[in-house]
């Protein structure tokens, strides 16, 4: 029952609907208590002749009057209660997504996405039904049972009733019981549903890797025996849960015995009549459901708190990058100096970053190449504010980077990553994605300038051409080109490109940078890349290796100095004229 009090910020926001739909259902109750009642005075009275059709058309009104406002009440129950169910999915469901959101990386390294949608899907439904099943179960349960008792004991007879209730204590041991043994395999079967999720969403991602390489039946294998895990996982619930009907029957059954045999001696010596029998039996019929609700209720609850623990879990990972008191608001402008110590990521003993220093003056742009894996990306997730524990510094304008808000910081930076994601939508959306409210005529002008306008033109539907998901129906140049384009069109004071032309010839790349260089004469622009032709126009160029800098200068420099630079300028100069005589 923890779980009612855990949840309690939600029943007393909502405790109006909820008092609302808990008097229903007592209301609907009492009514039910009438149908017996009259079956058993109809007995009566046929037993000892004294019925008419003018009472008997009255008692049947009364069932037809009692059967109409359980009706009524039944459906302001089930509206109010259910609503309330559907309001805390929406509520928890919000809550989470927010968290999500505003989670930095490393979360989402440690949490798979399809973990992540378990939560948002399958947790969520336990947690729906314990607002309203749960709810629902334990009030009628109540109403139902008490209102039921009190009938049987002023009704018909107190010390039949005795006899009927004496074997249910036993229901309350073996519900105890049953229900800590649930809560663990609800956990263990949930765990092993987030797995199967993570299971089924990386393979139909990486399908394309799948097939190319020819494991198919492989993943379908793994996929079994993830399938199997839970169907095992799911079974081991079921054992327990399984065993609540039978021990519901199995007392009811030894309380229907007593009844009928105490019953039957007390009609013999005329203490109640057989229309009392009736109705205490009908009773007892009714006290069925309430036992067999508290059975269903300690699946719901150990259900639902199994969930709730595991939203709970999420919902209290804390983000890394926090934002200081009284942090800047402003838009970030100025140069850029960059004072790096050391910096490892979480977990890592490893050193990944060490004696990065650099400045860089707005309007400028700087060239960032090197090896895979020496430390160029890296550099920009600082920058980014990906990691905020780092010895050193990295101040923008006046200031360090972590003394602004996130939002001031980042709406100022346009960033396009190695992966090139883009939405399941049009291809116009993608590239205004960070301001719906663009014109077509902005659009466009950030296509031109990443060289895109033109292959785009050449789709089927142009602009209003759906991407797919994660942009499966373009090229790997048009992704870049497009994800180029949403940062151009924001025009921001730093741009970001990181390994982005990759996937683009040298004469589209020339296009692209030379666009850039031309529009951008006044902001800032840092460029990571494996290609020196991406670079060679920047101001500045940093060669990395193992997370330091080994070289810096201008291209020229770079050249006459006649180290790592100029060995890989000098193999991509040759590498492209051979490509060219190819052609």
């Amino acid at each position: 029952m923890d779980i009612f009090k855990r949840l309690s910020w939600f029943f007393l926001k909502e405790k109006k609907s909820y008092m609302i739909g808990i008097f229903s259902l007592v209301v609907v109750a009492l009514l039910q208590l009438i149908p017996p009642r009259i079956i058993g005075i109809v007995v009566d009275e046929i037993e000892t002749n004294s019925i008419t059709s003018k009472s008997l058309s009255f008692w049947l009104g009364i069932l037809l009057i009692s059967a109409l406002l359980q009706y009524i009440f039944r459906y302001i129950w089930r509206m109010k209660i259910w609503g309330n169910a559907a309001k805390l999915e929406q509520t928890v469901r919000k809550q989470l997504y927010n968290h999500f959101t505003n989670m930095d990386n490393q979360f989402f390294q440690k949490y798979r996405a399809g973990d992540l949608m378990a939560h948002a899907t399958n947790d969520l439904r336990g947690l729906r039904m314990v607002a309203g099943g749960g709810i629902l179960t334990l009030a009628d349960a109540i109403s139902v049972g008490l209102t039921t008792l009190l009938a049987m004991i002023f009704v018909v007879d107190w010390r039949l009733t005795l006899i009927a209730v004496f074997p249910l204590p036993l229901l309350a041991i073996t519900s105890r019981v049953l229900g800590r043994k649930l809560h663990m395999r609800f956990r263990d079967a949930q765990a092993s549903f987030s797995q199967l999720n993570d299971k089924v969403q990386e393979s139909i991602q990486g399908i394309k890797v799948l097939k190319t390489f020819g494991q198919e039946k492989e993943d379908i294998e793994e996929f079994k025996e993830q399938t199997a895990n839970v169907v095992a996982k799911n079974r081991l619930v079921y054992k327990i849960d399984s065993l609540f009907d039978p021990a519901i029957t199995l007392i009811m059954g030894v309380s229907y015995f007593l009844t009928i045999f105490i019953g039957g001696l007390l009609i013999t010596e005329n203490e109640i009549s057989i229309g009392d029998f009736v109705t205490f039996i009908n009773y007892i019929g009714m006290l069925v459901w309430p036992m067999f609700a508290i059975g269903r209720l300690f699946n719901i609850i150990e259900r639902g708190s199994a969930s709730y623990d595991r939203i709970e879990n999420l919902l209290r990972e804390e983000s890394s990058i926090v934002e200081r008191k009284g942090s800047i608001e402003e838009p970030v402008k100025g140069d850029l100096k960059f004072e790096i110590k050391t910096f490892s990521y979480p977990d890592d003993e490893v050193m990944t970053l060490h004696d990065i220093h650099f400045s860089l003056r707005a309007g400028h742009t700087l060239g960032i190449v090197g090896k895979t894996g020496a430390g160029k990306t890296t550099i920009l997730k600082l920058l980014l504010r990906e990691y905020d524990r780092y010895k050193g510094n990295i101040q923008y304008g006046s200031h360090d980077i972590r003394d602004y808000t996130l939002d001031a910081l980042l709406k100022q930076i346009g960033y396009v990553p190695q992966d090139n994601y883009l939405f399941s939508t049009t291809i116009r959306d993608n590239i205004r994605f960070a301001d719906p409210s663009l014109s077509q005529e902005e659009v466009e002008a950030a296509a031109r300038l990443a060289d895109i306008h033109n292959d785009i033109l050449n789709l089927s539907d142009g602009y209003d051409t759906q991407v797919g998901e994660r942009g499966v129906s373009l090229s790997g140049g048009q992704k870049q080109r497009i994800s180029i384009a949403r940062s151009i069109i924001t025009n921001p004071e730093l741009m970001i490109l990181d390994d982005s032309l990759s996937a683009v010839d040298a004469k589209t790349e020339e296009s692209i940078l030379s666009g850039l260089k031309e529009k951008r004469q006044k902001q800032t622009t840092i460029i990571a890349a494996h290609r020196i032709s991406s670079v060679m126009h920047a101001e500045e160029i940093m060669v990395v290796e193992d997370g330091t800098i080994v070289e810096r200068g201008t291209h020229e420099q770079l050249l006459k100095f006649g180290g790592w630079y100029k060995d890989m300028y000098r193999q991509q100069q040759l590498e492209q004229k051979l490509e060219g005589e190819d052609e």
